[in-house]
């Protein structure tokens, strides 16, 4: 019998687990998880320069692709759909492939994970081209589905970045980069949506946000470029804009008002005293970033 991945085998430090009271089970599973973090710490070098390969594709037009099984594939799910309205980042350029499709978002698909054939194939059907960033998640790094998906994409010339939990994974040899956050035996053996899968979160989180930073969707550490879509967030762009001005709320609205509620254009129209067409053409002059449409 071959020796199982890290992330399989039985956790050193609790083999009575289950004779352990309610406080001290508590304790374990929340001290244990705290050590995902510094998986992440870890690869934190991996993931800057991720982040450095990735963004000129994407100033260039290209998409995120998140590809994935199990837990892993639902996180990418996640990360794909928050993009959209934390950043304005457009829908149809963060897809998800889930291996099992979409139903297997609620009900797990047994054996989808297994059909390389088929995570090459979804891959393919997204037509992917050299400008698009492909995350393919696996915390074993062995998984068929995402390695055939990481084939395909590696075809057609996308950046492949490979998240994986276990040393000297098939999937991180298979992509460009590869991002190893090795986060050891689980205290329920195997079970990798504890604090593998809460590394492959805080990685996914810093990925994305550091990817949105650099395309100039905040301003400062201020989230300027949100869909306020509702009464919440129609309140948070207008203190995002008073914050970011430090114009009265009067005025600030009706920067919003004129400026179909986006708030990167509300700021420079109130900072550079200019119309909303005028702040827009800035804002497109400079890539998006209100520091550098202020300058001109």
């Amino acid at each position: 019998m071959s020796t199982p991945l890290r992330t399989e085998q039985p956790h050193p430090d609790h083999p009575q687990l289950d004779r352990y009271d309610t406080a001290a089970l508590v304790g374990a599973f929340v001290a244990d998880q705290a050590l995902a973090a510094q998986a992440v710490r870890a690869a934190a070098p991996q993931l800057a320069y991720a982040v450095d390969a990735a963004v000129p594709r994407l100033r260039a037009g290209g998409r995120i692709v998140y590809v994935g099984a199990g837990t892993s594939g639902r996180l990418g799910v996640l990360d794909s759909v928050e993009l959209q309205p934390t950043f304005s980042w457009p829908r149809e350029r963060a897809p998800a492939l889930l291996a099992g499709g979409e139903s297997a978002m609620f009900v797990a698909v047994e054996g989808a994970e297994d059909d390389s054939a088929q995570g090459a194939a979804d891959l393919a059907a997204l037509r992917p081209t050299p400008n698009d960033v492909v995350l393919l998640l696996a915390a074993s790094g062995a998984t068929p589905y995402a390695l055939g998906a990481a084939a395909a994409a590696r075809a057609a010339g996308a950046l492949t970045i490979g998240i994986v939990n276990n040393p000297g994974a098939p999937l991180a040899t298979a992509c460009e980069v590869a991002i190893l956050l090795d986060t050891g035996p689980e205290i329920i053996s195997g079970s990798t949506r504890l604090k593998a899968g809460t590394a492959q979160k805080i990685a996914l989180n810093t990925f994305s946000s550091s990817v949105m930073v650099r395309l100039h969707k905040v301003h400062g550490n201020l989230m300027v470029d949100l869909r306020a879509s509702n009464a919440k967030l129609a309140q948070r762009a207008l203190r995002l804009t008073v914050r970011a001005t430090g114009a009265t709320e009067a005025r600030a609205r009706a920067a919003l008002a004129a400026s179909g509620s986006r708030v990167k254009v509300a700021i420079v129209m109130l900072e550079a005293g200019v119309d909303a067409a005028e702040a827009e053409r800035r804002l497109d002059a400079a890539q998006g970033s209100i520091a550098q449409a202020l300058a001109t």
